[in-house]
């Protein structure tokens, strides 16, 4: 499994192109990838890219606890695959992000390329720079989500 680390800023061209920064080409290691899926974000209006391998993995887990045959379920799957394009890298390492997408998500021409973990989040620089939170904040935040459970034995 590959782990995508830092932010780097891009430009979209006029066709919806952007440049796959050379830092996480090398986080790929030896493998060659370029097939992706990239989906609209559940939380917030950015985009969600997948090396393909990876986005099997997340929908073998999805399967796990989906039953078509519920109707709530099969309203989720609905809107989850509603949002969702297979992508593939060009030969001058670009990504063409279909236009509905970026429109979904704001996105212009500046754009943020953020490592995390096992994918790569496409943000609106100017909507990602305004979802900052504060030192304070940031540690209350890893306070509760980290700090009082008892069976994370990990150190981060």
């Amino acid at each position: 499994m590959i782990t995508f680390v830092g932010d780097y800023p891009c430009k979209a061209d006029s066709k919806g192109r952007i440049l796959l920064p050379s830092a996480f080409k090398k986080q790929m290691g030896d493998r060659v990838i370029d097939r992706f899926v990239v989906k609209k974000a559940i939380f917030e209006k950015c985009l969600l890219l997948y090396p393909y391998e990876e986005w099997e993995r997340q929908i073998s887990l999805l399967r796990l606890r989906i039953n078509p045959y519920n109707r709530a379920h099969a309203e989720f799957l609905r809107e989850f695959f509603k949002g969702t394009a297979e992508i593939t890298l060009d030969n001058n390492s670009r990504l063409l992000i279909p236009k509905r997408l970026l429109e979904w998500a704001g996105i212009r021409s500046d754009v943020i390329l953020v490592g995390q973990d096992d994918k790569i989040v496409i943000w609106d620089k100017q909507t990602y720079e305004s979802q900052t939170l504060s030192d304070e904040e940031f540690a209350l935040l890893a306070e509760k989500i980290l700090g009082n459970n008892e069976s994370n034995n990990a150190q981060l």
